[in-house]
Order: C-alpha cells, then sequence, then structure tokens
C-alpha cells in the first residue's frame, strides 16, 4: 500500500518521457562535444600543433562549465520563483541554440579566432542551459514521485542522460566506420550538433505541455496565503551554506570520476591510452549500458538501504578499484580491459547517480531546492568535473591523475558520512533548514 501523502495529476509517463526526453536531448548536446573533440579541435584552433589544438579544445569544454553556476543562479532562480515546469522549457531552448552554434561555426583557417570565438560563445550558452538543467530536471521529478519509489525515479535523470551521451557515441561510431577520417574532420562532426538543436524542439513542445509541480504550487499558495516574502537567493543559499557545503564535498569525487569514466573517454582512451577510435567509441559504449542498468538498480537498492550506504560504496569501491584499473588497461592494451575497467567503475558511480536527484532534493526545502541545490552543485561541476578532461591531458600520465582523483573521491565519502538518512522523507512542507 503506498504511503505517498503527494497526489498526482500527471501520469507517471508523461512526467517521466518529459524530464526523460529533454534531459537526454541536453545531455547529447552537452556531452557530444567531449565525445567529437578529437576530430574538430583542428578545425577550430590552429591546426599547426595538434595536441595543442586538442588541448585548447578541452580548456574551452572547461570553459563551458564556468558558466554552469551562473545556469545554475539563473535557472534556480526561475525554478523556485516562477516554476520548474518554465525553467525546464527555456534550459531545452538555450541548449539547442549553443548546439546550432557550434554545428555551423566556420573553421579557424577561413576566419582565423573568430572560429575559437564562436565555439566559446557555444559552449557558453550550453553551459548556462546546462547548469539550469539538472537542478530543475531533478528538483521537478523529486517533487512528482512518490517517497517511497523517490529513488527509483531519481534514476530515471542519468539513466535518459546516459542513453543521450550513448546517441552520441554511437553517432561517433557510425560516423567513423562511414566516413573517411578526411571527411570527419571537414564536415563529418557537424552532423551530431545539428541533429541535437533540431531534436530540442520535440523536447520543447513536450515540456511545454507538462504539468507543473504540485509541491511547488503548493508551496506558491502557503507563501501568497501568509503574505511571506520571497528572500533572495543569495540570502537563501548564504542562510543554508552548510548544506550548501556539503553539496560541494560529496560532489567533488562523484564528478570528476563520472566525466573520465563516462563522458569524455571516447576522447582520453585514444589520447591517453593509445586505442583506436572504433574501439575507444565501443568500449564506453558498452560501458554506459552497463550503467544504465546499474543505476535503475541502484536506485531501487537505495530506496531499501538508504542514501547513505550506496553513496559510501560508490565512493569507495571506486577509490580502491581506480588505481589497479586504470595499470589493468594500460598493461593489457584490449578493448576487453577496456570495457572491464569502464563497466566495473560506473556500476560503482551508480551507487550514488542512481539516487543522486532524490537525495540532493532531500536535503533542500521547496522555496530553495532548485537554487539551493543548483548553485554549489554547478559550481563543484565546474571546478573539478570541468576540468578533468583538460587537467588529465595536461598531466599526460593516467597514474598521476588516478591520484588526484581517488583524493577526491575520499573526501566525498567523508563528506557523506556527516549526511543524515533522507530516504522516504515527505517533500511537502517546512523542515528544519540545517541539514
Amino acid at each position: 500500500m503506498s504511503t505517498s501523502t503527494t497526489p498526482r495529476r500527471q501520469s507517471p509517463l508523461k512526467t517521466l518521457a518529459g524530464t526523460g526526453v529533454g534531459n537526454a536531448l541536453e545531455w547529447f548536446d552537452w556531452n557530444v562535444y567531449a565525445t567529437f573533440a578529437v576530430y574538430f579541435s583542428t578545425q577550430v584552433f590552429n591546426n599547426d600543433d595538434p595536441t595543442s589544438a586538442f588541448l585548447s579544445t578541452m580548456a574551452v569544454f572547461a570553459v563551458g562549465f564556468v558558466a554552469r553556476p551562473f545556469g545554475g543562479f539563473l535557472f534556480g532562480w526561475l525554478a523556485d520563483r516562477i516554476g520548474r515546469k518554465e525553467s525546464l522549457a527555456v534550459a531545452v531552448m538555450c541548449a539547442s541554440l549553443g548546439s546550432i552554434l557550434i554545428a555551423i561555426t566556420p573553421t579557424y583557417e577561413s576566419v582565423g579566432w573568430i572560429a575559437s570565438a564562436i565555439l566559446v560563445i557555444a559552449r557558453l550558452i550550453q553551459g548556462l542551459a546546462h547548469g539550469g538543467e539538472l537542478p530543475s530536471a531533478q528538483t521537478y521529478l523529486a517533487e512528482h514521485a512518490p517517497r517511497e519509489h523517490r529513488g527509483l525515479w531519481a534514476s530515471s535523470i542519468y539513466v535518459t542522460g546516459t542513453l543521450g551521451i550513448l546517441v552520441g557515441m554511437v553517432f561517433g561510431l557510425v560516423l567513423e566506420v562511414s566516413l573517411t577520417e578526411e571527411q570527419l574532420l571537414s564536415w563529418g562532426w557537424r552532423i551530431p550538433f545539428a541533429a541535437g538543436a533540431v531534436l530540442g524542439l520535440t523536447a520543447l513542445w513536450m515540456r511545454l505541455h507538462m504539468d507543473e509541480s504540485e509541491v511547488f504550487e503548493a508551496e506558491k499558495e502557503r507563501t501568497a496565503s501568509t503574505e511571506q516574502k520571497k528572500t533572495n537567493i543569495f540570502v537563501s543559499v548564504a542562510k543554508n551554506w552548510t548544506t550548501a557545503l556539503k553539496v560541494v564535498g560529496m560532489t567533488a569525487g562523484l564528478t570528476v570520476g563520472y566525466y573520465v569514466w563516462s563522458v569524455t573517454m571516447p576522447a582520453l582512451a585514444q589520447k591517453s591510452f593509445g586505442f583506436s577510435a572504433y574501439d575507444a567509441f565501443t568500449g564506453s559504449i558498452i560501458g554506459n549500458v552497463v550503467f544504465i542498468i546499474a543505476l535503475v538498480f541502484w536506485g531501487w537498492v537505495s530506496d531499501r538501504w538508504g542514501r547513505k550506504p550506496t553513496m559510501l560504496i560508490a565512493m569507495l569501491g571506486c577509490a580502491v578499484l581506480y588505481l589497479p584499473l586504470v595499470h589493468y588497461v594500460e598493461a593489457q592494451q584490449t578493448m576487453v580491459a577496456l570495457i572491464l575497467a569502464i563497466s566495473v567503475q560506473l556500476f560503482l558511480l551508480a551507487g550514488f547517480l542512481g539516487h543522486a536527484p532524490a537525495t540532493y532534493a532531500e536535503m533542500f526545502t521547496t522555496d530553495q531546492r532548485a537554487s539551493g541545490f543548483g548553485i554549489p552543485y554547478a559550481l563543484t561541476i565546474a571546478i573539478f568535473g570541468g576540468t578533468a578532461g583538460m587537467i588529465m591531458t595536461w598531466m599526460g600520465n593516467a597514474t598521476h591523475f588516478a591520484i588526484y582523483s581517488i583524493i577526491l573521491l575520499v573526501i566525498s565519502a567523508i563528506t557523506i558520512l556527516t549526511l543524515k538518512e533522507t530516504k522516504g522523507m515527505d517533500l511537502h512542507g517546512h523542515y528544519p533548514e540545517e541539514y
């Protein structure tokens, strides 16, 4: 018998599809950049030094993350003040705009530095969109989910997001097989960016036809009836700074592990481990399929065991196996070894990511659920996740980068130990702001 106290007018299918399709396209638009960076780096930067061009391209990948905290602020404000639905619609529009700009970016050879500048602007727009997409989508879904299954529902965020990444990797694999290297370098890399921009219109239509979160509507009615003045977002985050700091600590190791093993691995496997493009894409695709299955499993487990135990398994397990798996891949130099390493790490990381949207939502009150989580989360992603590929390329040594990652994973585990267990929490009403 359900113990949920949340009435839901909107069907679960409409809720999951509305957030999921848009989320998948957002992640496709955002992460296809890292997947195809190895191809277009010499097109938008000076190709006299290919290594320098690739490093510059990964630096722009990091620049996109700089905009994410601003996106967390902007879309967090929109979601907490105007509505979750409106925030989601505007976010997917911005993501599509950024993608079409990249698709039509001229080459460095034809316009010089202007090509690099257009790429930076496009990534900044996408950074704003993605910085607002996650907190808005996670908050919307968590507020619609029945409390006893919130972890399972939450897994759909990273499931659909990973599907978006997989579509980008499949694009890479298909284009790698179908086109010559010269065609890929000259125009083939533009195809996925153009496709993402066009498909964004479908996501926008779906989001405009979704219902607003009833938890949010109830909060609006409560504040209106009591004539309560809304607090400035920065003031709200500052008042709840200890919780915001915990978001930073618990996310730092998670985001580095995730961006290395899931997002940038197709490029890094080629540059750092010496794999062919085909093996790198194939290994990453298979590993991410394992990740999708693991997300649902861990989301379900978190509704039974709790959030803290599964997060600790994820962070500590990933830390312990990180270096052995890197050495294993370097020693074997086979696609089987690459698949195994990616699959093991992503299975463990899913122990946190599977229910992360629910866990973050449970840490904040309704009036600051999107912005209170979104701003520190986006800052952390920008500082640690956005620089992961660039730092690994700069270090030029997978072992040294593994040590850096392990330190962050341990910090995340220590932070998780300070958290309260929130499994099954009622998101309606107000509870103490001090988490």
